[in-house]
């Protein structure tokens, strides 16, 4: 398995994209990877924006970041909850500056944009956020998923195929 003794954070809160987790979800494990579901710690358990109740693993600021090589940062109206909380936009930050994989879809920018990691990195994300994501000092494209160094970003659930391949890769 292409993932096999790696080890995944998918991060969740309250209407979350529940395809844009439930399918890295499953397609991390379906590579081999041991995926934590990691949420804000307000909650054992997250509803998604179409009901799918998502329990957690943990909470953010319990993670020890030395034992995981990336994060999912699914999109929905979650990821603006999401950024609300330090130990959330810590998790994210530590990782990318440990050269993790850190990959965000749809909305999920604005994890990154809070987290302080954007400028001069290349993104893409669901439009309605671009210009948040330029202002911040990305340089925004609208393509189905970008790969710049250990950064990976998508736009909208229809890129889910896209993306999940890419983030696969850049974890080997």
């Amino acid at each position: 398995m292409e993932l096999s003794g790696k080890k995944f954070i998918i991060l969740v809160e309250e209407m979350v994209n529940d395809q844009e987790f439930w399918y890295p979800f499953y397609r991390l494990q379906e590579a081999g990877a041991k995926v934590t579901v990691v949420g804000s710690g307000s909650a054992d358990r997250y509803t998604g924006k179409a009901g799918t109740q998502i329990e957690v693993n943990a909470a953010a600021d319990q993670i020890s970041l030395d034992e995981y090589d990336g994060v999912v940062i699914p999109g929905g109206y979650a990821p603006d909850l999401m950024r609300r909380y330090p130990a959330m936009l810590h998790l994210v930050k530590r990782l990318y500056e440990k050269g993790k994989v850190v990959a965000a879809i749809c909305h999920a920018g604005w994890v990154l944009i809070s987290a302080g990691i954007l400028p001069n990195r290349s993104v893409t994300s669901f439009f309605a956020i671009k210009d948040d994501m330029i202002n911040a000092g990305a340089r925004w494209t609208d393509e189905e998923v970008v790969i710049d160094g250990n950064l990976v970003t998508s736009r909208t659930p229809a890129d889910l195929p896209a993306f999940m391949r890419a983030v696969i890769q850049a974890a080997k």
